[in-house]
């Protein structure tokens, strides 16, 4: 004998989404003969909001390599703080 109660048992659908993916860019900053390494620090730490030992190891990376990707993120989130850190004297684009 088989009981029914009424109810039908749901089965379990997976649906995929596509996913968008973003243009991901990078915020260079290079190298210049002009800005110290406290002034380039200080300006990452307040921009781009780096910790004071993620700031100066970019710091290092700018003034060895010639350039440093400080962030990554869409063009939209990059381009306010590309724009802060020129205002600050320093050379930065978003590539």
């Amino acid at each position: 004998m088989v009981l029914s109660f009424g109810y039908k048992e749901d089965e379990l659908v997976e649906l995929l989404e596509e996913v968008d993916v973003t243009d991901v860019k990078d915020l260079m900053v290079f190298n210049d003969d002009v800005n110290t390494f406290d002034h380039v620090i200080n300006t990452l730490i307040r921009v781009c909001k780096h910790s004071a030992e993620q700031a100066e190891q970019c710091a290092m990376i700018i003034h060895y390599k010639g350039k440093c990707s400080v962030k990554k993120g869409e063009f939209k989130f990059l381009k306010p703080m590309q724009e802060a850190i020129c205002d600050a004297g320093i050379d930065a684009r978003v590539v």
